[in-house]
C-alpha cells in the first residue's frame, strides 16, 4: 500500500490531525477579529482608525492593546511557533511506517495537547497548566523526530 495515500490508515490519521491543526490556526485569526469587534479595539495599524462602516466612530484608544485581543494573539503566535514543526515531523514520521495505534496515539495526542493548551490559555489558567499541555505536545514532536532520524539511519 502506498504510504502517501488516504487508503493508508496511518497517512489518513496524519492528514486528519494536520488538517485539524491547520483549521485551528486559521480559526485563531478569525477569533482575533471577533475579539477586536467585541471590544471595538486592540487594533494595531493607524489606518484602522479610519471611519468605515465597521468602525463608524474611530477613537485613538482603539490602538491601545486590549488584553482580550492580545491573549488571542499570544495563543496564535504560540501556534505559529509550534504547528510547522508538527506538520513536518508528523509527515516524516508517517514515512517510518509506524503502527497505526502508535501513530494515532501520537498524532491525535498532539492535537489534543494543542486544544487543551488553547483552552487553558484562553481561560487564563496558570502557566503550569499551559506548560504541561505544551510539554506533552513537545515531547510527542521530539519522539517522532528522533524515531524518524533513527529510521533514516536504518535503525
Amino acid at each position: 500500500m502506498d504510504k502517501l495515500s488516504l487508503q493508508d490508515p496511518v497517512f489518513a490519521t496524519y492528514v486528519i490531525a494536520a488538517t485539524l491543526m491547520i483549521l485551528k490556526a486559521v480559526g485563531m485569526s478569525w477569533l482575533t477579529v471577533v475579539r477586536m469587534m467585541q471590544v471595538k479595539g486592540g487594533f494595531r495599524s493607524p489606518e484602522d482608525l479610519r471611519k468605515t462602516p465597521l468602525n463608524p466612530e474611530p477613537d485613538p484608544k482603539q490602538l491601545k492593546p486590549d488584553e482580550r485581543v492580545e491573549r488571542v494573539r499570544r495563543i496564535q503566535m504560540n501556534d505559529l511557533e509550534n504547528l510547522p514543526f508538527f506538520l513536518v515531523a508528523g509527515f516524516l514520521y508517517v514515512l517510518t511506517e509506524p503502527s497505526l495505534l502508535l501513530a494515532r496515539v501520537l498524532l491525535y495526542g498532539y492535537v489534543a495537547s494543542r486544544l487543551l493548551h488553547f483552552a487553558a490559555y484562553f481561560t487564563g489558567q496558570t502557566h503550569d497548566m499551559r506548560a504541561t499541555f505544551w510539554s506533552v505536545g513537545s515531547l510527542i514532536l521530539v519522539f517522532m523526530a528522533v524515531r524518524t532520524l533513527l529510521a533514516a539511519f536504518g535503525y
